[in-house]
């Protein structure tokens, strides 16, 4: 099994990015799995006399996406995310391709956790969420 790397293995400046075009089954299968039915997401008809003139996606989906950052690249598998928090700051529609960025900023080698800034942009270089997170890195495999 890989794991992800370790506090050792990390420095400040490391960055990791995943991107995802956001569909609207994605947008169906999130509502779906969460629950979050609310009409400015699921319903065309609805969501045409809202602000955005638009279904939206969910803002929590694109945080989804920094999980998979943190999960998958930096620090990667084994990693425990512990603390995030976020601004939504534009919306995501349907079409859209976000990318998820993470970046340290900080280690905090007492404790094994790093802190890092997230971001998601969307194809036209604007910041749709922007936040921070705390994460506990794998530890070495023993030997």
């Amino acid at each position: 099994m890989t794991t992800g790397k370790t506090l050792e293995e990390i420095k400040i400046g490391d960055i990791a990015e995943f991107s995802k075009t956001v569909t609207e089954t994605d947008i169906y299968l999130y509502a779906g799995i969460t629950g979050d039915l609310n009409p400015a997401h699921i319903n065309d008809a609805y969501a045409k006399n809202t602000f955005f003139r638009t279904r939206i996606a969910h803002g929590m989906l694109s945080a989804g996406f920094i999980s998979a950052v943190l999960g998958m690249q930096l620090p990667g598998p084994g990693a425990i995310y512990l603390k995030q928090e976020l601004a939504f700051l534009a919306p995501v529609r349907i079409g859209d391709t976000i990318t998820a960025r993470a970046e340290v900023i900080e280690i905090i080698p007492e404790k094994n956790r790093i802190r890092l800034k997230t971001t998601c942009t969307n194809q036209d270089a604007v910041v749709v969420l922007s936040g921070e997170a705390t994460v506990m890195p794998p530890k070495a495999a023993k030997k």
